[in-house]
């Protein structure tokens, strides 16, 4: 690779970099202006919840869709559109948040919108990020970086979302749109990556099959990391709404300062995402273990929070939970986007995705129901899901030569049926 295309690729990458960034600070700014949320609109915490859960479930059915048309089309023309659409739904929260109580429904109907923009957006990264690079090092490091911004996202998030809630609880969902304006000028200028050629595209029947093809000869490991990828996010979540009730509720933590404390844990984990990716390369072996001790580590750490501390120690051992999950989460990644061939590499990672955000759609409603009953219920629950994730890395993951050769043969065999489906709609 010349140094002018290696530039160019490292500019496209911090192009990329600006979606899951912007994706992920439209929708965890939210989390700790809910309490302000709930006090001008007069509904409860589950219905604030749901501000955020409906927003994932619309991100969850349509992510496949997505990943099928940026196997066809190509990726860009899948993620451009879906910004715009990011964008126009949180103008829509924005706007009805100056309507008083009655409002809630319409900032649904907006968290909708935006919901069906995220599905098309920041999914399609992971797989644009394996199409740009040959090596699997580069893959790996370019995957950090994406996980990273994704990480940073929700770093910045409660102290960006706590400072303009000063000036207003529906500044957040304004800032929406000027953001996705900026990415999407970002990528028309930076990313120049092959589309896919006009041709007359497989039925989605065929694609389906093929997909599910693929699926079946890797069902041990791809399953094993959709299981992970969805409890990592559910706990974290999870942990993330009981952190911004509590400090507000409990501490009576408020604006940046809560903002600050709730940026500790993430900014451990958005550091050991950006590390993890650096290091792990190709070695799958790394990889698998890498997850397994990270999801352990986590357990570990938010079953320690169950006894009776201090604010100051369970945060500290939350951040230890940040550690652990931030490092298992680009390897998660890169098992996917290094492990599928390029033609089907849209759809699988983007049912990884679904499975994410199942986890993202969970967590606030799940944590606000468990903290009904008590707050030890709610860490011995986000406890569990991390160590059931770190046991299935465990016992599934079982990477090596044998596994990479039948990978290699389901991924042709479904590329050489997509080219023949091709040619016969010729």
């Amino acid at each position: 690779m010349s140094l002018s295309s290696n530039t160019s690729n490292k500019s496209a990458l911090l192009a990329l970099a600006s979606v899951p960034l912007i994706m992920t600070l439209g929708n965890s700014m939210l989390i700790p202006v809910l309490p302000a949320i709930q006090e001008a609109l007069g509904i409860s915490s589950l219905q604030s919840s749901l501000l955020i859960t409906v927003y994932s479930v619309m991100a969850i059915l349509l992510i496949p869709v997505a990943g099928y048309l940026s196997d066809r089309i190509g990726r860009r023309k899948v993620i451009i559109p879906s910004l715009i659409l990011a964008g126009a739904g949180g103008a829509l929260c924005g706007w009805a948040g100056g309507l008083g109580q009655s409002a809630y429904a319409l900032i649904l109907a907006g968290r909708v919108l935006q919901g069906i923009g995220a599905a098309g957006a920041m999914p399609i990264v992971l797989p644009l990020v394996g199409d740009m690079f040959r090596r699997e090092e580069e893959v790996s490091a370019g995957l950090g970086l994406i996980e990273t911004a994704n990480t940073f996202g929700k770093v910045l998030s409660p102290i960006a979302g706590a400072a303009l809630a000063l000036l207003a609880w529906q500044a957040p969902f304004w800032t929406v749109p000027l953001l996705c304006a900026v990415s999407i000028v970002l990528l028309l200028i930076l990313v120049r990556t092959p589309e896919k050629k006009a041709a007359i595209p497989i039925s989605p029947k065929r694609f389906i099959g093929n997909a599910f093809k693929l699926y079946k000869a890797n069902a041990r490991w791809l399953t094993a990391l959709f299981i992970i990828g969805c409890l990592s996010m559910l706990a974290l979540f999870g942990l993330l709404f009981y952190l911004s009730e509590t400090l507000e509720k409990t501490n009576g933590l408020t604006g940046i300062t809560k903002g600050l404390v709730l940026a500790i844990p993430l900014a451990v984990l958005c550091a050991a995402s950006f590390t993890a990716g650096k290091l792990i390369g190709e070695h799958k072996q790394a990889m698998k273990w890498t997850i397994t001790a990270g999801m352990a580590l986590a357990a570990a750490a938010i079953a320690l929070c169950i006894a009776d501390m201090p604010t100051a120690a369970r945060i500290a051992w939350l951040s230890a939970a940040g550690l652990g999950l931030g490092a298992a989460l680009p390897c998660l990644d890169a098992f996917i986007t290094e492990g599928i061939a390029k033609e089907e590499r849209g759809t699988i990672s983007s049912l990884y995705s679904s499975m994410r955000f199942v986890g993202v759609a969970a967590g606030p409603p799940a944590a606000s129901l468990l903290l009904r009953s008590s707050v030890p219920l709610l860490l011995a629950v986000m406890a569990a899901c991390a160590a059931a994730a770190g046991l299935l890395a465990l016992l599934l993951l079982r990477p090596g030569k044998q596994q990479q050769r039948e990978l290699q043969r389901a991924g042709y065999a479904a590329a050489r049926q997509t080219r023949r489906g091709r040619a016969g709609a010729r």
